[in-house]
Order: C-alpha cells, then structure tokens, then sequence
C-alpha cells in the first residue's frame, strides 16, 4: 500500500492504519527528518527478521535504531547518561542525529549490539512523531538497502520506493520527498561525545 500522509498535519486516520500495520507485524517504509527508512515494530522479532532478510544482513550483526518521539523514551532503553549527554541529547533533538547509548535491559535482546549498545533518533519529522506516539514505544529503524549505482530518487521518491519494494513491504508512507543525508551519528558511549559518522546534523564537538 502507498498511504499519503501529510507532512504537516499527518491525517490521524492514516496514522491509526500505520500503526494498526505495525501492531500486527507489518513492516513499513517512512519518512524522517533525514533519508526514508524501514522501520517495524521493536518487540516483534518476525518483523525485525524481515527487515534483515530485505537488506540481506545477519539480524545479530546488524545496526537498528530506535525511532522516540520524545525524551521520555530514553530511560526507558538507555541506561542513565549523565548530566552533561543529556544536556547535548536536550539541545540537539528532535533533530537529524542518531546518539549511541549504552542499552537498558529494555531493549529486546535480538536488538543489542555486542557491545551492549542502543541507537536512539528523535527525528523532526510530524509523521515519525505521530506514530510512535500513536504506537506507545519506539519503532525499530534501519535505512533502506542502498547501491552505489542507484538514483537518488530510488530511496527520496515514495511512488519509486513503492515501485521498488511494494510487494516486499506492507506500507510504503508517501510524506514527500526525502531527504539525500542520513543522519549524523554521535557516540556517546565513554562519556565524551564521539563523531562516527556525518551526515545532515552539523557536528562541531570534537572527534
């Protein structure tokens, strides 16, 4: 299904049959602040196996993020951060950031890293907001499988997307045109904020 939110002022019918799909295991395509994503439910693992088997990726080796609406998530599946990180958490999101955390005994097994670690985003983005607040808990993210030799249209073009993987997905969330950055990656694991990866969140701390 290609649904049409809109970006704006996401319809909350639309919403409801977003979330409704993830209740029931389905897998969607959506849009963030930065570049489209897959997402799907955090506690069902059918779906998270899916997922891993559309980007063709050991579901143990690879690296979800968690899609929050707000704050309040955070001690919910990171462990406390102290003053100074959730200082630097408050003042950059929502926003086109993925911070690294260390994991809560929350987070579903299946979703930790080895080195026990969560990817928390807050997107700024209406549509990601309404549906993890509709849905009640994070959605798990991972990026759409992406090829040296595609078009930028094949993952910021929803009608593509849905051309693409319309009959590999349940929903593809038609929210406009994408983003071409993912988000900047920050880990904030040691203690000091730790630049992994650029993308579209400016990053002047240090490296």
């Amino acid at each position: 299904m290609l649904l049409h939110i809109h970006p704006d002022n996401p319809q909350a019918r639309n919403i409801k049959t977003v979330v409704d799909c993830l209740r029931s295991g389905g897998v969607i395509i959506y849009p963030t602040d930065t570049i489209y994503g897959l997402g799907c439910d955090i506690s069902n693992t059918d779906a998270i196996a899916r997922i891993a088997r559309i980007k063709k990726i050991d579901v143990k080796k690879a690296q979800f993020s968690f899609i929050c609406s707000d704050l309040s998530h955070l001690s919910d599946y990171a462990k406390s951060v102290d003053t100074p990180i959730f200082r630097l958490l408050k003042s950059l999101l929502p926003g086109p950031y993925t911070f690294i955390l260390p994991a809560s005994k929350q987070v579903p097994k299946l979703l930790k890293t080895k080195k026990d670690t969560v990817g928390i985003r807050i997107p700024a983005n209406n549509i990601c907001h309404e549906i993890v607040k509709e849905l009640g808990h994070p959605i798990m993210s991972a990026s759409l499988p992406m090829g040296d030799d595609l078009d930028v249209e094949y993952f910021t073009d929803p009608e593509i997307m849905y051309e693409e993987f319309g009959n590999i997905v349940d929903i593809v969330v038609d929210g406009g045109i994408g983003n071409i950055l993912s988000s900047t990656v920050i880990d904030c694991t040691s203690g000091k904020p730790t630049l992994i990866r650029a993308g579209a969140g400016e990053w002047n701390g240090e490296d």
